[in-house]
């Protein structure tokens, strides 16, 4: 399995740097890692390797800019705008759309998008954008759902995995995003994980100190294997 640091950017010049894992069998599948709020992380980089050993290219998508990660005081300003339209993430993910798809031995057809917190987000807003993408998976997901004309766009299946208690994204957003998937036709699932909080797919996350954030093992367990099984109805199938 082979790792490294790949350098792109996007239609106005700006520079990104994800984390690319290039597994040692591949089969032309390959994921898109958006990361949690702060940037690309050790966390998201052992994501990327742990589906490079299940066989799938795997690369960590850059939305920060320049390899950034940012701490609590500058990280307010930076995603705030993103989170009042999360459309504006679509250039940074079309970016590292494009510059997964470029690798060698990698099937653009098969090609899925995962996400982590407003990462899940940056994931939503590559389909909906219309990109073609197979699958979309968001972990304790910001959900966006400005702009829900959008969600027609939408060509793969969804799946987003959720904690039934973290105040980060409350009944009647999920309630909402319901309504858009179904009124688009969108192929979709949600769990719900009870008494679950936000960051449940993070180790040590209630350290941070934040209200309403916990890792949750089994939740953290039982979200990977339904990605997998999304991933076998979806990208794994030549």
């Amino acid at each position: 399995m082979k790792t490294e640091n790949l350098e792109y950017r996007d239609v106005e010049g700006q520079c990104y740097v994800g984390f690319l894992v290039t597994p040692d069998a591949a089969n032309g599948a390959a994921v898109i890692v958006a990361h949690n709020a702060p940037g690309v992380s050790d966390f998201e980089r052992g994501v990327a390797r742990r589906l490079g050993e299940a066989g799938y290219f795997a690369f960590c998508a850059d939305y920060i800019g320049d390899g950034a990660v940012l701490g609590p005081a500058a990280l307010g300003a930076r995603l705030g705008p993103l989170v009042e339209d999360p459309s504006r993430v679509r250039g940074a993910m079309r970016a590292a759309l494009a510059a997964l798809t470029a690798q060698p031995g990698v099937n653009a057809a098969r090609v899925a998008a995962i996400g982590y917190c407003f990462g899940g987000a940056a994931a939503l807003e590559l389909a909906r954008a219309g990109e073609r993408v197979a699958a979309v998976v968001g972990f304790h997901s910001s959900l966006p759902v400005n702009r829900p004309e959008d969600c027609a766009r939408i060509g793969g299946k969804v799946l987003i995995q959720q904690g039934a208690a973290d105040p980060m994204v409350p009944p009647e957003v999920r309630t909402q995003f319901e309504a858009q998937m179904n009124a688009a036709g969108v192929d979709w699932c949600m769990i719900l994980f009870g008494g679950v909080l936000h960051g449940f797919t993070v180790p040590g996350s209630e350290a941070l100190g934040m209200p309403g954030v916990a890792y949750d093992a089994a939740a953290d367990a039982r979200s990977w294997r339904a990605m997998r099984d999304l991933f076998a109805e979806s990208i794994d199938r030549n």
